[in-house]
């Protein structure tokens, strides 16, 4: 990639943000407010996270399950897809990105419609599964990549036939076509592609985007009906 090319996926991404996805206050605001609270900058991006916005509504989604809140910019779009009765249950591994990430919700509006536990999901994900929560329809796994493969697998426990499942950060700048590689992340990220393929119960696809984070893309599974 050379940084010409950068440059010009960077310039493509902000003409599509600012003419199709326009951030309002309260998302800028959760921008400013993570990177002023040293939080990673890997939220998604704001085209992104529209495409999360319309997924849900084309879904008619009212349930739905994100691993990893980061600074809640990813989740305030999908909770405004939202209806009145919905909920979105967040899960955050460290206690201060949490904090946070309740501040930019609440701001904007949609805190009482999110719920963020804190802690490693997979020590969360069982006490979620004894509460036997109305099935989900939408899942967003953008957490440690290592685990993407359990967190799908969760998933599959806590959907509904018909739900969508959306994984981000597949490609990894081309490094997801290594099959030697020893990166966690990687490895991780093809246990999670290789389940789609082989499961009975998914079908999906994976897409390689590029622009303002760079070569990357995402998965996207839907939970099918039980054969039979």
């Amino acid at each position: 990639m050379s940084s010409s090319d950068s440059r010009l996926w960077n310039d493509v991404d902000a003409y599509l943000a600012d003419l199709l996805s326009p951030e309002d206050d309260a998302l800028t605001a959760a921008l400013r407010d993570s990177d002023a609270a040293g939080l990673p900058h890997i939220n998604v991006a704001t085209t992104q996270g529209k495409l999360l916005q319309l997924l849900v509504q084309i879904q008619g989604g009212r349930r739905i399950l994100e691993f990893g809140t980061l600074g809640g910019y990813s989740t305030i779009w999908l909770a405004r897809a939202l209806p009145e009765d919905g909920r979105l249950i967040s899960f955050e591994y460290d206690a201060r990105h949490a904090e946070v990430a309740r501040r930019n919700l609440d701001r904007a509006g949609v805190g009482r419609l999110v719920d963020v536990r804190v802690g490693p999901a997979l020590e969360s994900l069982p006490k979620l599964a004894d509460e036997n929560p109305e099935p989900f329809d939408f899942v967003f796994i953008d957490a440690d990549k290592a685990n993407n493969r359990n967190y799908l697998e969760w998933a599959l426990k806590l959907t509904r036939p018909g739900a969508l499942i959306v994984i981000d950060n597949v490609i990894r700048g081309g490094a997801v076509a290594d099959a030697g590689t020893e990166d966690p992340a990687v490895r991780g990220t093809r246990a999670a592609l290789e389940l789609i393929a082989s499961h009975p119960k998914l079908s999906g696809t994976a897409v390689q985007t590029v622009g303002s984070k760079g070569w990357d893309g995402f998965a996207l599974a839907r939970v099918l009906e039980p054969e039979g």
